[in-house]
C-alpha cells in the first residue's frame, strides 16, 4: 500500500481535540484489513532482525505496537500514563503545549533486552516519544530507533529526537 493509500484511509478531524487542531484518525485505516496489514508490515519491515523488544506508547501505540511486535517475533513493553501500571514504574515527565505530562514503564519492563524499537502512531513536537526514549534508556537499554505511521514533519519532532533514527510512512506539513 502507498503512502497515498494510506492517506486515503486516515480522517482528518478538525477542532479536535481542541479548537485549532486538525487530528489525523486512524480509526479507519486500522479498520480496514488491508490498512492494518500494511502498516504493520511496513512499520515492521525496517526493524527485522534489529530490535529484540517494542516499546508501544498509550493508547495507539499499543494498537500498532503490539503487531508490529510480533511481527519482528519480539515482545511489547507498554508506556503508560500515571496510574495505569499495576507494579513498580519508573517515570518520565515532559512538556506539552498546554502543561507537562508524564510516561510510566515497569521497573523490569525490559528484562534484560536491550535493542528497542520505540512505536507510536503519530510524531508531532516528538515530546512524548522524547519521554519514552530516556525511559529505555533509564532502564540501561539502546533505542535502535522510533517507528510511527503519521508524522507532522512541520513540528520538527524528528529534530528533537536525533541521533534517533526515526521512520514514518506517511507525513504532513
Amino acid at each position: 500500500m502507498t503512502a497515498d493509500e494510506i492517506k486515503k484511509l486516515i480522517r482528518d478531524i478538525p477542532d479536535f481535540p481542541q479548537p485549532g487542531i486538525l487530528f489525523r484518525d486512524i480509526t479507519p485505516l486500522i479498520s480496514d484489513a488491508q490498512g492494518l496489514a500494511a502498516i504493520v508490515d511496513q512499520v515492521a519491515e525496517p526493524w527485522l532482525g534489529k530490535v529484540d523488544q517494542v516499546l508501544g506508547i498509550e493508547s495507539r501505540g499499543f494498537i500498532i505496537g503490539a503487531p508490529v511486535a510480533y511481527r519482528l517475533g519480539v515482545g511489547l513493553t507498554i508506556a503508560r500514563k500515571p496510574g495505569k501500571l499495576p507494579y513498580l514504574t519508573i517515570a518520565e515527565n515532559y512538556e506539552l503545549e498546554y502543561g507537562t505530562a508524564a510516561l510510566h514503564v515497569h521497573q523490569d519492563g525490559l528484562g534484560g533486552r536491550s535493542r528497542v524499537l520505540v512505536v507510536d502512531d503519530l510524531l508531532a513536537t516528538g515530546g512524548t516519544a522524547l519521554a519514552a526514549v530516556r525511559l529505555v534508556q533509564k532502564l540501561d537499554g539502546q533505542v535502535a530507533g522510533c517507528a510511527f505511521v503519521i508524522e507532522l514533519s512541520a513540528l520538527h519532532g524528528r529534530q528533537r529526537l536525533e541521533p534517533v533514527t526515526c521512520t514514518s510512512l506517511v507525513q504532513y506539513d
